[in-house]
């Protein structure tokens, strides 16, 4: 007997159903060490059993794709020779509980995922959403997961350029760290996970094994009750040091013909990058768990699979090449050990202490995994459930100027200064556009080429209607990548949501991938990595229960030429400031409705999909040309607020007006999408050449003076915007602020 009974089961996450599909698997009962590994690989986290059958309808296809979802990040071709290599993942659970080890190793999983392909990771980004900003325990969350993102970040030598940052009750009990690494490789150097070879000897590299991050894939799997405190063993424990040697050591022996296959060790650890290895390769595997570097004494080989202790990789290598790489990795101080070999069984096996301890059948462990298409709420049905009011009348602005200065200050829009001056964005002198424009951009180095980063969605949008929020959040981080003058290429995603068996839940998922598929096609932005994140929701004592549903979507593009880029920063005095893209004057969900008036009613706007390529088209063509000095997408608070920061960051101000007969908080709040404010020296020329291809392009204003002058005499200083949009975090942080 062995001893299995249903609390146990209960215990790993597994329902009834599913264990008796383990019985089936294995025609006799599982020992606990088999059932570990079950529950680990047909976890949420690990099986994606709840998104599987949807994420197939994603597009993953184009020229430029070199190799999309499956593998450890997906793979674009930059031309000469060379690939961008980029994924996007999620550490929620563990930042809430602990957010320093949380959001560190996050930060530290995604670079591994990157560099196990053969790539040098040469940029960090990050989106994270965070509850009320006077939440009790807000602050505390903030300031761990900030300083976590830095601490390994910075000690790593990888720059973090950039991100998101948004706050909302929904996300008091369940914040989310969503960490990017983009890194760059040789395209004839690029290394993929599938073992093969029987015989060949499967190797265990980095640091040692211990008990910390044990079910961490599990409780990654799970909503939160009572119990967070208790659940604090479940997080790992990062050392960036150590990530940094392994780099390194990992790129020498990338540099021979020594591997196989590599994998690294990241959520269910041991378990997962076997499985997936052997599985990929369609062989077996055998370890001695004998053999595996551990640094606490007396471990189980059930603890040592389910460990998710940090700096690890698995490797396949040639037959008689164990030497030459063992050579590498005692120069760079880290472990090595030949772990077990490659066999014919399809099978995998475990001996400990001289015995079998696990025997399991790949195909089913990794194939077979449960597949649930589980029900979601028709969209109308949806629409009454959210309880989003339609907009109704909206009151005329009182005081243009006061709304200006209160959205400038909020915390959605509010200056992320404090957060970024924590990160090195600057390490490796390869940084050309550093955080707080649109997109990031960092140079290939040795070369005039950039890749151009952005992470963006809009989860209000995504709640209130998930389909055009799913485009949205697509279609905002095309333009940002436009708006350097890049173009794009890909997507990486991370699909935070709350419990996928509410049928509202999958709804929002099943939506939002509708709507992200639907702009991906149409802007030619195929998706070629991701991380699915269910189960976000709380019952923790003051938190909320279900987070908004968060599609963050991470995106890159190519510049050919560096010296060709634009930024958001006015740039000269006496330019024309154009509008690009039509203008409907959208309020519903807008950041001015919640702001001032404390409302989150109406539709989001829509997302015209043909409209927004054509001007993407068009401004991308405009920047290479040479004949806009500035260029910012209209996004939350609309286009005053574009224009606000545009003289923010050039330290220059603006006068612009209204077309006759325009609603003014409509015009200068909505947040319609699609739409580009640019300078330039001809601005009739730029309105013919938009023109003439059916692109709106309206002239209004120009740049110049410390103020924005607005409606014929109403105008704020540079200095009150500045004040307002500097002072949020400085006043939310207090001590924590004057540390960093």
């Amino acid at each position: 007997m062995s001893g299995i009974t249903p609390e146990i089961v209960a215990e790993h996450g597994l329902s009834p159903e599913e264990y008796e599909r383990v019985l089936h698997a294995l025609g006799r009962e599982p020992n606990l060490t088999e059932l570990g590994i079950f529950s680990v690989m047909w976890s949420e986290h690990c099986s994606y059993k709840s998104s599987r059958i949807h994420l197939k309808k994603l597009p993953t296809e184009g020229p430029q794709v070199i190799c999309g979802p499956g593998e450890n990040a997906g793979v674009v071709d930059i031309g000469d020779g060379q690939a961008a290599i980029f994924k996007m993942e999620s550490h929620n659970h563990p930042s809430y509980i602990e957010p320093y080890q949380g959001a560190a190793t996050g930060v530290g999983g995604i670079l591994r995922d990157v560099f196990t392909m053969g790539a040098r990771p040469i940029a960090n980004m990050n989106a994270l959403r965070f509850g009320r900003p006077d939440h009790p325990k807000m602050r505390h969350l903030i300031s761990g997961v900030v300083h976590g993102i830095g601490g390994y970040g910075n000690c790593v030598g990888v720059p973090t350029v950039g991100g998101e940052v948004n706050f909302h009750p929904a996300y008091d009990g369940n914040i989310l760290v969503n960490a990017m690494t983009v890194g760059v490789a040789d395209t004839d150097k690029i290394f993929y996970s599938a073992a093969s070879g029987v015989g060949n000897p499967i190797v265990y590299v980095g640091s040692k094994t211990g008990r910390d991050g044990i079910h961490g894939a599990t409780m990654a799997s799970a909503d939160f009750g009572e119990d967070t405190e208790e659940k604090r063993p479940t997080v790992q424990v990062g050392d960036p040091f150590t990530e940094k040697l392994l780099i390194e050591a990992c790129l020498e022996l990338m540099a021979s013909d020594a591997i196989v296959a590599i994998q690294d060790m990241g959520a269910a650890g041991l378990t997962s990058s076997s499985v997936e290895m052997a599985s990929k390769g369609g062989v077996g595997i055998q370890l001695d768990m004998d053999k595996v570097p551990q640094r606490e004494t007396g471990m189980t080989a059930y603890e040592m699979m389910l460990s998710e202790s940090q700096e690890r990789m698995l490797m396949v290598l040639k037959p008689g090449r164990e030497d030459f790489a063992e050579a590498i990795f005692r120069k760079w101080e880290l472990d090595f050990a030949v772990i077990g070999h490659v066999t014919d069984t399809g099978h995998m096996v475990l001996v400990h202490n001289g015995e079998t301890v696990c025997d399991i059948p790949l195909a089913p462990l990794a194939d077979d995994a449960p597949l649930y298409d589980r029900p979601a709420m028709p969209r109308d049905a949806y629409k009454a459930w959210s309880g989003v009011k339609p907009l109704g009348d909206v009151p005329e602005s009182t005081d243009i100027v006061a709304d200006l200065v209160r959205i400038m200050g909020s915390p959605d829009v509010a200056s992320r200064r404090w957060i970024w001056e924590q990160y090195d964005h600057m390490v490796g002198a390869d940084t050309l556009q550093r955080p707080g424009g649109d997109a990031a951009v960092v140079r290939v180095h040795g070369t005039q080429k950039g890749i151009a980063i952005s992470t963006d969605c809009t989860p209000r949008y995504c709640y209130a209607d998930p389909y055009e929020g799913g485009k949205q959040a697509i279609a905002e981080c095309y333009r940002n990548i436009t708006t350097v003058g890049a173009t794009p290429l890909a997507v990486t995603n991370c699909l935070n949501f709350a419990n996928p068996q509410r049928p509202e839940i999958m709804a929002q998922l099943t939506g939002c991938l509708e709507g992200m598929g639907e702009a991906c096609r149409a802007l030619d932005f195929p998706i070629v990595s991701g991380n699915v994140s269910l189960y976000n929701e709380s019952k923790a004592t003051g938190g909320g229960s279900a987070i908004l549903p968060t599609p963050a979507i991470g995106g890159i593009g190519l510049l050919k030429d560096i010296d060709v880029m634009t930024t958001v920063a006015f740039k000269a005095e006496d330019e024309a400031i154009v509008l690009i893209g039509k203008t409907e004057g959208h309020l519903g969900q807008s950041i001015w409705l919640r702001e001032v008036h404390g409302s989150e009613d109406g539709a989001p706007p829509p997302v015209d999909l043909a409209a927004e390529k054509a001007a993407g088209d068009f401004v991308r063509a405009q920047v290479q040309a040479g004949t806009l000095s500035a260029v910012h997408d209209i996004s939350d608070g609309g286009l005053l607020v574009a224009v606000a920061e545009m003289a923010l960051a050039g330290n220059m101000g603006a006068e612009i007006g209204l077309p006759e007969g325009t609603a003014p908080t409509a015009w200068l709040f909505g947040e319609d999408q699609g739409r580009y404010l640019v300078t330039t020296s001809d601005a009739p020329a730029l309105c013919a050449a938009a023109n003439a291809l059916g692109i709106p392009a309206l002239p209004i204003g120009e740049t110049g003076g410390q103020a924005v002058s607005i409606l014929n005499g109403d105008e704020v200083s540079l200095d009150t915007l500045r004040k307002a949009h500097e002072d949020f975090f400085p006043n939310l942080m207090g001590a924590d602020a004057a540390l960093a």
